[in-house]
């Protein structure tokens, strides 16, 4: 069976490429640095280096596959970022029609269900459907829950003014939460099994949390036990985001999916379709690699 991964080297791509090699199978992997899957290279995946906005490229990448794993890499550059999510869903399918492959896993997020009000999760909404639109093609969509990973960005404030938070929070609602290598083992389930038809979603969790025990374990795992998980206003994440770098369309976009898992919008559809089973990599596990990132230590390539 021949694959095509999208993500390089991602934390998500890189496992998932590497669980397809190791069954035997040929693997493409696309990337913008031929650097970046050097490594995936020296294991026997073929580089195809080039970009997700060129549809031609893609076409040529995906020729051959049978089945294909897609996901739309971050960029803080674009001006429309849900727009920019959505055509890059777009140049997929017309990528994935032309060259015919008929199996797609599909990486998307929980919170897809909103078209709109949930900064780029609504980007993905928008790419979801474009993929949908190739009925003769079969697509798993993954929705997964908020990346631990996501979590290194409260590193700076635990250190510095010893909080961590966000423009949601408190004792509910839950914050539904993946490790991304939980995310790469049901990707490469789907992939291996090819036992999907069809267009359907499946829910991806590691972890069901308040952010109030999230602050209490990552607080445990660095010393600081008392470690209080602040809520801020729209404004307030809106400006720290900004001081962080962020530009001003990244910032308002991630203070707009705030306020949709604040609302309890965003899982909205992941508890009417919840998971029967979750991953094995539960928040106390990933406190572990929290705390060696925030003591600096250099563990993040297997995140």
């Amino acid at each position: 069976m021949n694959y095509v991964i999208t993500g390089g080297a991602g934390h998500i791509s890189k496992p998932l490429a590497e669980k397809l090699l190791a069954k035997g199978h040929g693997v493409t992997v696309i990337s913008r640095n031929p650097k970046n899957v050097a490594e995936l290279v020296a294991k026997g995946a073929k580089a195809a280096i080039g970009s997700v906005e060129d549809a031609g490229f893609l076409t040529k990448a995906f020729t051959g596959a049978q089945a294909a794993y897609t996901m739309v890499p971050p960029d803080m550059s674009v001006t429309d970022w849900k727009s920019w999510i959505g055509q890059i869903g777009k140049n997929y399918a017309q990528a994935i029609k032309a060259s015919a492959v008929k199996y797609v896993v599909n990486l998307s997020s929980i919170g897809a269900h909103m078209s709109e009000g949930c900064g780029p999760v609504s980007g993905l909404h928008r790419a979801e459907n474009e993929l949908n639109t190739l009925d003769d093609v079969h697509i798993k969509h993954l929705r997964p829950g908020y990346f631990y990973p996501n979590l290194f960005a409260n590193i700076s404030l635990a250190k510095n003014l010893g909080i961590i938070g966000g423009n949601f929070g408190g004792s509910t609602p839950l914050l539904v939460m993946s490790d991304t290598q939980d995310i790469a083992e049901v990707a490469a389930e789907e992939l291996l099994n090819l036992g999907f038809a069809g267009h359907s979603i499946r829910y991806i969790a590691s972890d069901e949390i308040t952010s109030d025990e999230v602050a209490k374990i990552l607080g445990a795992a660095i010393g600081k036990p008392e470690l209080p998980w602040v809520i801020f206003s729209d404004e307030q994440a809106y400006s720290g985001a900004i001081q962080a770098g962020f530009p001003e369309e990244i910032a308002k976009n991630y203070v707009e999916m705030g306020g949709a898992i604040r609302s309890g919008e965003m899982v909205e559809d992941y508890f009417k379709h919840h998971p029967a089973t979750f991953g094995k990599t539960k928040l106390k596990d990933f406190a572990k690699v929290f705390a060696a990132v925030y003591n600096n230590e250099q563990v993040l390539a297997a995140h």
